[in-house]
């Protein structure tokens, strides 16, 4: 949005108590919090991703950018929230995200209140992690603050006790976080990895994904390997497509393996229940669309039997903290120690980041985490038709009409000459174009990934919707890249 920035005191969510919560706030905002659920009378979002095309003649696109834009006051207020330049369009959250002046205050007071009181960082942050945890669907026990979700993946992997021979069955879309620890654990343990070739565009479902992963693990049983753990990312973060968590999990039941998910992009994006998933592991960013400080990162560890997964918990060991503790894990519902603290204490922390970290999620649960990522892929899916009605659906590498597939990272090919989406240097010239071209600049990326039946390298362009974007955006980085893909062709 290219609206002018407010006073960072009129931008500001209270940050603690909110029985005074219209103080020093306009009439508008205070209309603004009671939609955001600190009164009665609460707004609900619409249900965006409904929008398709009718027999006016208008397109799914133009249904979707009508919705989109029935809430522009709304997420208008939301976006002003943020400190960023607007001399960019910042869309590629999959990077990095940007905290709100909310986050940032926080970020400070808690900085200087360590100073002041020459504050110790020796805490697990209990208290903390069990308030972010609701909002996870988990409790604290199983929520751990991780320094990122390349982090988590190292608690996660490296903390299982692996034997020679086990296979870990994953992806090859997967990223460096995930890729490492396994790498490492093949090295030091001898273990086996099996990837499955990830299919790409529109034209999967995901029945594809469940039928690929069950099809692998039987093979492979039927080689005689142990198979032992899935691990993948959802989405993935060459090409957005979110690997379906409830289908995988269904396999991994039913093989009785363990799970690992690479979940970087979740936290603050998607409005997931983990505990109703039953996912052993998922590691996510605090730093991406959560919009918290860098070096935090959320892990969510599966510490207690429920019925989303009446499977016992895997053996782990914690590979890097000053909390131990030296017994066997629940084998009910209820947990036999905090292992999420494991994660999170280790040595002296620096409490201001967690604790800001914590008021980005406060903020999330406020505004209504299924309202965001309503939002979010409503812009996604808005872009995907606007990318589909340029250069056609099969330019996408992400999916758009499976919604279990669907995230708000959207990949795809702008190059007039197909072929030159395998060229490297080409797309990231496009991408410095996209910034140094236009006025106001666009941040996004590209990413390299294999495709089937080609035998080099996809560098697809990598696009992210969030809260402070809106259909405005969206048109101005389609017109932008459309002409750049002409100038280039």
């Amino acid at each position: 949005m290219q609206t002018p920035v407010e006073s960072p005191s009129e931008l500001a969510l209270p940050t603690r108590a909110t029985s005074d919560i219209s103080l020093g706030w306009t009439t508008k905002r205070r209309d603004f919090l009671r939609m955001l659920g600190y009164g009665a009378g609460a707004a609900t979002l619409g249900p965006l991703l409904a929008a398709c095309g009718d027999a006016s003649g208008q397109t799914a696109a133009d249904a979707a950018r009508n919705e989109l834009l029935q809430d522009e006051a709304f997420w208008t207020d939301v976006q002003n929230m943020f400190v960023l330049n607007r001399d960019k369009v910042y869309m590629n959250i999959g990077t990095a995200g940007s905290m709100p002046q909310v986050v940032l205050d926080t970020f400070a007071t808690e900085n200087r209140r360590k100073a002041e009181d020459s504050g110790s960082g020796y805490t697990n942050l209990a208290d903390l992690r069990a308030k972010v945890a609701r909002g996870f669907g988990v409790d604290g026990d199983e929520l751990a603050f991780s320094a990122n979700t390349s982090s988590g993946m190292c608690h996660a992997i490296l903390g299982i006790p692996w034997r020679e021979g086990d296979v870990v069955v994953t992806t090859n879309h997967e990223h460096g976080g995930g890729n490492t620890p396994l790498a490492i654990a093949q090295d030091r343990y001898g273990i086996e990895i099996s990837r499955i070739e990830m299919p790409v565009g529109n034209n999967q479902t995901a029945a594809t994904y469940q039928s690929l992963f069950d099809e692998r693990i039987r093979q492979l049983k039927s080689q005689g390997k142990r198979v032992r753990a899935v691990m993948w990312s959802s989405p993935t973060f060459v090409t957005g497509t979110m690997l379906p968590i409830a289908e995988i999990m269904e396999v991994v039941k039913a093989h009785e393996l363990i799970s690992i998910c690479d979940g970087a992009h979740l936290p603050g994006m998607m409005a997931y229940d983990y505990g109703a998933l039953g996912v052993d592991f998922m590691s996510g960013a605090g730093h991406k669309w959560q919009c918290g400080p860098g070096s935090t990162g959320i892990l969510v560890m599966r510490n207690k039997i429920r019925p989303s997964n009446p499977l016992p918990l895997p053996e782990w060991y914690p590979i890097h903290t000053s909390t131990y503790v030296s017994r066997p894990r629940s084998t009910g519902s209820q947990a036999a120690f905090d292992v999420a603290a494991s994660v999170t204490a280790c040595g002296s922390i620096h409490t201001p980041m967690f604790e800001a970290l914590g008021r980005a999620c406060e903020m999330w649960d406020t505004i209504g985490r299924k309202k965001i990522e309503t939002y979010d892929l409503a812009l996604s899916a808005y872009l995907k038709e606007r990318i589909t009605e340029r250069w056609g659906v099969n330019s996408l590498y992400s999916p758009k009409d499976d919604p279990k597939l669907v995230s708000a990272l959207t990949s795809f090919n702008p190059f007039r000459n197909p072929a030159d989406v395998m060229n490297s240097q080409k797309a990231t010239t496009f991408v410095n174009r996209m910034l140094s071209d236009f006025s106001p600049g666009f941040s996004i990326r590209n990413a390299g990934f294999p495709v089937i039946g080609y035998p080099n390298n996809h560098y697809g362009i990598r696009i992210s919707t969030h809260v402070w974007h809106d259909p405005h955006d969206i048109d101005r980085l389609v017109d932008a890249m459309w002409k750049l893909s002409a100038e280039m062709a």
